[in-house]
């Protein structure tokens, strides 16, 4: 049996953050139809916890484009308890929903943005998944800034959050560090673990 090639769509949450890029509801769901036309596998929907209209869209799409099992409605939030109930609260209308978190493991994340231990991080990780795991079966974890992380630090992340019940690890060259040749080789190499 060979492997299937997933294809996750940020449009509507990643692609908003270009300069004059702002979608009312109506373009989202729209959106979010022509993706589902195309095949797409999961639509992030959106970033609900930002703003009222942010949540309402994900969950306009969750319902209306969601409403078959061959799609995963999915949206953003940060690894705590408020971003987490705002996905599940959004995503919950769809027939697969997952919630999708994101926290960084990069040095410059964990000590600048965070002013944290790499433990600490590690365990705020470990209990949002936990968390979100007691609102939906599906979960998403993000290594925000990955590529410039220590590979020990990042594997031991992604391996902790799998324990404590990801079903799906993403890995993001977060600000464009890497080259290709470079962010394949860390990729095939979480893959030997």
């Amino acid at each position: 049996m060979g492997r299937k090639i997933w294809v996750f769509d940020t449009t509507l949450r990643d692609g908003e953050q270009v300069p004059g890029a702002k979608l009312n509801l109506y373009e989202k769901v729209e959106i979010a139809q022509q993706l589902k036309k195309l095949g797409v596998d999961i639509i992030e929907a959106g970033f609900p916890a930002s703003s009222q209209g942010d949540f309402d869209a994900v969950k306009a799409v969750a319902q209306k484009v969601g409403n078959t099992n061959d799609i995963m409605i999915t949206a953003l939030a940060r690894a705590v308890q408020a971003d987490i109930d705002a996905v599940y609260n959004a995503v919950k209308y769809a027939e697969n929903p997952m919630i999708h978190m994101v926290l960084g493991t990069s040095d410059i994340h964990v000590e600048k943005k965070f002013s944290k231990s790499k433990d600490q991080i590690l365990q705020i990780g470990v209990d949002a998944v936990k968390y979100a795991k007691t609102l939906l079966p599906q979960v998403q974890y993000s290594t925000e800034d990955a590529s410039r992380s220590d590979f020990e630090y990042l594997w031991k992340t992604t391996e902790a959050v799998m324990k404590a019940g990801a079903t799906m690890i993403n890995v993001p060259d977060t600000v464009g560090f890497a080259e290709p040749e470079e962010f394949g080789a860390m990729i095939y190499k979480l893959n030997e673990r």
